[in-house]
């Protein structure tokens, strides 16, 4: 029997799928196992002196696999050492199948996971133009919260208002500059003519020591404006800003609840088979979901909207008289009161050339 298998596996062609199972060879499950192992692991028949499932020898130099336990084996006489060979058996083709089952489903799960989002989002998108345009056409009806839409609109108008001031104190601040710089050059002038002019030394003279003093009030009003502008940008362009952030999530959240509210009564006002009540369900789940998400984010920018009204009059209150204060005690040459002032609102002036970067920052 064992020389009838081993001639037919010596003749014949052995028909290999693309998993390196073969093919349709079913006389012997172990002869089957044993040209697995030949064809993975590779042995040179003059070599090897046992043969883990041998392929062309004699019938007495084979082992069947079966009688075999722990690793196949084989020894190479070129290194003198146990190699072991490894095939396509059961488990480990069961562990591959497994992994890559598990890969295959993993795959699929997050393909059909963002098949859903996309679905959810076009169903959400259509639902919102659709009730955006109704309201635009006169067709839908929204719902309106008439002291907090007012409360909204004053807060856009005042952000208008208060980008146009600190556009204003911006260009302010920027002439002025202009203007100490250009007193600093005229005191430098001044000095310098004062040394080489003796006959107007003194007049030069008082010229430059005023045009100094200038340039001295002068940094010092400006570190009062800067801090002025800075406060007032923190205040649009981020507390007014964060505030707007929120309006706009309600807004959005309002356009849904009104998309799903409409769309439910819409529902209710159709028949009621078994289909239509299921929509209706879920048209209701839907329709609490977004109207939870409508009232708190509501209840979001009141607070919201209180807590800015607040933070303004504050921070107003002491912008403004910082920069009374600064500009009145600057114009009418009291320099005392101007460092006052700074001292007043724990302003710290910049020292000459603190703007210019150093060295390394260069680099």
């Amino acid at each position: 029997m064992t020389e009838s298998i081993m001639s037919k596996a010596a003749t014949m062609e052995i028909p290999i799928n693309s998993n390196g199972d073969t093919g349709t060879l079913t006389e012997d499950d172990s002869l089957e196992q044993d040209l697995q192992q030949v064809m993975v692991s590779g042995p040179n028949l003059n070599e090897t002196s046992i043969v883990s499932g041998g392929y062309g020898g004699t019938a007495e130099g084979i082992i069947p696999t079966s009688s075999i336990k722990g690793p196949a084996v084989h020894y190479n006489a070129e290194f003198n050492k146990r190699i072991p060979v490894t095939g396509f058996g059961s488990n480990m083709h069961h562990s591959s199948s497994s992994s890559s089952m598990t890969a295959e489903e993993m795959t699929r799960g997050v393909a059909v996971e963002k098949l859903e989002t996309v679905k959810k989002w076009g169903y959400n998108t259509y639902k919102c133009t659709k009730q955006m345009i109704s309201e635009r056409f006169g067709r839908g009806s929204r719902t309106v919260d008439l002291e907090l839409e007012a409360q909204i609109e004053v807060l856009r108008d005042t952000k208008r208002k208060y980008e146009n001031m600190l556009r204003l104190a911006r260009a302010l601040t920027n002439h002025f500059y202009n203007m100490v710089q250009t007193q600093h050059a005229l005191g430098d002038t001044f000095a310098d003519l004062s040394q080489k002019s003796p006959e107007l030394r003194d007049e030069f003279g008082y010229n430059a020591e005023t045009q100094k003093l200038l340039c001295k009030n002068g940094e010092t009003l400006l570190g009062a404006v800067n801090f002025f502008v800075s406060s007032i940008n923190t205040l649009v362009n981020k507390t007014m800003e964060d505030t707007l952030m929120t309006i706009k999530m309600y807004e959005n959240a309002r356009l849904e609840f009104d998309a799903y509210r409409s769309d439910l009564e819409e529902l209710s006002l159709g028949p009621r088979d078994a289909v239509a009540m299921a929509r209706i369900d879920a048209a209701q789940q839907q329709y609490h979901v977004h109207k939870e998400k409508y009232e708190r984010l509501r209840s979001d920018v009141t607070i919201k909207l209180k807590f800015l009204e607040e933070n303004k009059v504050k921070v107003m209150h002491k912008q403004l008289l910082l920069f009374h204060n600064a500009i009145s005690a600057y114009f009418a040459g009291n320099q005392q009161q101007l460092e006052q002032t700074l001292k007043q609102f724990n302003i710290k002036l910049r020292p000459p050339g603190a703007d210019k970067p150093s060295w390394l920052e260069e680099q």
